[in-house]
């Protein structure tokens, strides 16, 4: 073993984890949509991490723009302007609906999430935030009570003010949905419900993933979003976006919800604003919620909001994306190579039994019987199946992204035609391990 694993064993308590069963790969070096082990061996990244290296590894003109601006000023504190905060504020800003101007810095997304609750709880004067099972939204105190997924369980005491209710998901429908019409109409009924029986009068704000990531990655169907947004316009509820891992190309747009026609009070954002090269994150923020703290101070706040060397990135990021057409990348691949592919090895493999997304955010859903739609690892956990399909994804030479029953097929915004293909033809050989615990 190397001294960096040992080191790493000893003293390194990693996240989302039982400590003394990991074996974490030692990575070297990264490049593009590659990196490598210090074995030599090289991986395809499917998971562009934990979904964030939207621009790929080690992008030069990236790295170039953290190390001039590291000569120039590392740091400063939050209370003073300077150039890359501005200009990383007003790209961002440029990018969100019109309406929507001003940004508040944050480390990361969690603490995103954190500061658009108070915010609308402090603009409305109400407690109740709404959110969707089968959401994430971050680790810390508010944020992960605001998720939907099991990682709430060991954090929840039922006293955060957070309310959960279903989401729109055809596959597996709540509401006996046979259509998207179908399952859009009932779900946003049932949120109506869920809003009327909790008081209106109560309820802050809604909370939503753009497109829910980690949880399954679930395009909402045409309607739904704009239903929401009416719905909060009726009682004066805050509509809260969370683009953190949807947003800056992703879905082949730069914001997940330019497909849907809806302009929320809030966005959130971080990951792919800069590829996570130095963490940052933040909220967009409306003019209604600007207007309620125009006079009136806000009770929050960061040492390291806006951090220089983050927002550099930012900037040197959104501008390469533009100028080297990154998010059209994104949407083409998608469209002509991954969409396609993924379509092709459902038809082939019986553990396949749905495959769904946009751009380079895509999700294969790994069943035992097709009929039944019973997952190949239980919801919450995983199973010695999709380790086995894991680790043939790994032996072929894929990074793949896996939760619960799932593979995730999300690659840099910048991989190409025949990267993709190789990618798939590893998911390929990895899929018949799967077939081979299909029932029946």
């Amino acid at each position: 073993m190397s001294r960096t694993y040992d080191l790493d064993r000893a003293h390194v308590f990693h996240s989302w984890s039982a400590q003394a069963t990991l074996d974490p790969m030692v990575v070297e070096r990264a490049e593009g949509t590659r990196v490598w082990d210090d074995q030599g061996h090289g991986y395809l990244d499917f998971s562009s991490q934990l979904v964030f290296t939207n621009i790929g590894h080690q992008h030069p003109r990236v790295v170039k723009a953290i190390q001039a601006q590291a000569a120039k000023l590392c740091t400063i504190a939050p209370q003073h302007a300077n150039d890359a905060r501005s200009e990383a504020a007003h790209l961002i800003a440029g990018l969100a609906p019109e309406g929507l101007e001003r940004v508040f810095f944050t480390n990361g997304g969690a603490e995103a999430v954190e500061h658009a609750v108070r915010m609308a709880r402090l603009h409305t004067g109400r407690i109740k935030v709404l959110s969707r099972y089968r959401s994430y939204h971050g680790g810390t105190n508010v944020a992960v009570n605001v998720t939907g997924d099991p990682r709430r369980w060991a954090s929840d005491y039922g006293s955060a003010g957070t309310v959960h209710f279903f989401g729109p998901f055809l596959y597996r429908s709540e509401f006996d949905a046979t259509t998207e019409e179908e399952e859009c109409e009932r779900a946003l009924r049932h949120l109506r419900r869920t809003v009327e029986l909790e008081g209106p009068q109560t309820v802050a704000a809604i909370v939503l993933e753009t497109i829910p990531g980690t949880a399954g990655i679930m395009p909402p169907p045409p309607g739904y979003l704009a239903g929401v947004r009416e719905l909060c316009d009726e009682h004066g509820i805050v509509m809260v976006l969370d683009e953190v891992m949807a947003g800056f190309g992703r879905t082949g747009s730069w914001l997940a919800l330019d497909a849907h026609d809806v302009t929320p009070d809030l966005v959130t954002f971080a990951k792919g604003v800069n590829s996570g090269y130095v963490p940052l994150g933040g909220v967009i923020v409306g003019e209604r919620i600007y207007d309620t703290f125009a006079q009136r101070v806000y009770p929050g706040g960061l040492t390291y909001s806006g951090h220089p060397l983050a927002c550099a990135a930012a900037v040197a990021t959104i501008e390469t994306m533009r100028d080297e057409r990154i998010v059209d990348n994104a949407a083409r691949v998608g469209r002509e190579v991954i969409g396609p592919g993924l379509a092709e090895l459902k038809e082939r493999h019986a553990c396949v039994g749905d495959v769904r997304g946009l751009g380079v955010f895509w999700a294969v859903e790994l069943v035992s019987d097709r009929e039944t739609k019973a997952p190949l690892a239980p919801y919450g956990g995983s199973s010695p199946a999709m380790n086995e399909v894991v680790a043939a994804c790994k032996k072929g030479g894929l990074l793949p992204f896996a939760n619960f029953n799932r593979i995730h097929v999300v690659p840099p915004c910048t991989i190409t035609d025949d990267e993709a293909r190789e990618g798939l033809a590893i998911l390929d050989a990895a899929l018949s391990v799967g077939d081979a615990h299909v029932e029946g």
